[in-house]
């Protein structure tokens, strides 16, 4: 396997022994459907880049998770994709054996799929709050963020319209999915201090 990241070496080894063979399988699988991955860690785990992300995985104590970043535009005529936002991280639920995966064979047909759609640079499908709206739903995939943080949930929860519009509005303007990342785990880290979106330049009363 070629282009071995140490550092996603080190994640593995210090994963739940549980995990390990999880990871380690579909680490081998994302090489072999794209020989030139990138392999990089982002956001504390590992995410696999050719000509952008494209899909990552991560272990928790006791489930794994694998995902694509564009799961919503992948050929998946048996919906075996949970492309839809839930709780849980990426695509296949938690996972927690190897059994819990699809067949190898599904698995390299949808990886393939998420390299050539960052080849020909097919950007993903982003629903826009026009702005003048009076109200905004919290997108499933920050919500999944909050519910990680409850300080910042609660007061997400509780923060003004305003406040939670400017938020939203600044992920979804995010011109790349990487840049949105980086917004989305700053704006965590604001939220869970009570600081609204342009806290830099509000007047202190």
């Amino acid at each position: 396997m070629p282009a071995k990241d140490k550092r996603v070496d080190a994640y593995i080894a210090k994963s739940a022994e549980f995990a390990k063979p999880i990871l380690e399988h579909l680490r081998v699988l994302v090489h072999k459907a794209c020989p030139e991955v990138v392999e990089t860690i982002k956001w504390g785990f590992p995410n696999f880049d050719h000509k952008g992300v494209f899909c990552n995985m991560a272990a928790f104590k006791q489930h794994c998770a694998f995902g694509f970043w564009k799961a919503s535009l992948l050929d998946d005529p048996k919906g075996i994709l949970k492309a839809n936002d839930r709780g849980s991280m990426g695509n296949f639920d938690r996972i927690t054996s190897l059994k819990d995966l699809p067949s190898d064979k599904v698995l390299l047909e949808f990886i393939s799929q998420a390299v050539a759609l960052n080849k020909h640079g097919v950007k993903r499908n982003v629903k826009v709050t026009p702005r003048g709206s009076k109200t905004i739903d919290t997108p499933g995939y920050f919500l999944r963020l909050l519910k990680k943080n409850k300080t910042a949930l609660d007061i997400f929860e509780n923060f003004a319209y305003s406040h939670r519009k400017e938020y939203i509005q600044w992920f979804e303007e995010a011109k790349t999915e990487e840049t949105r990342q980086k917004r989305m785990a700053q704006a965590i880290e604001w939220i869970a201090e009570g600081k609204a979106r342009n806290w830099k330049y509000m007047k202190n009363d």
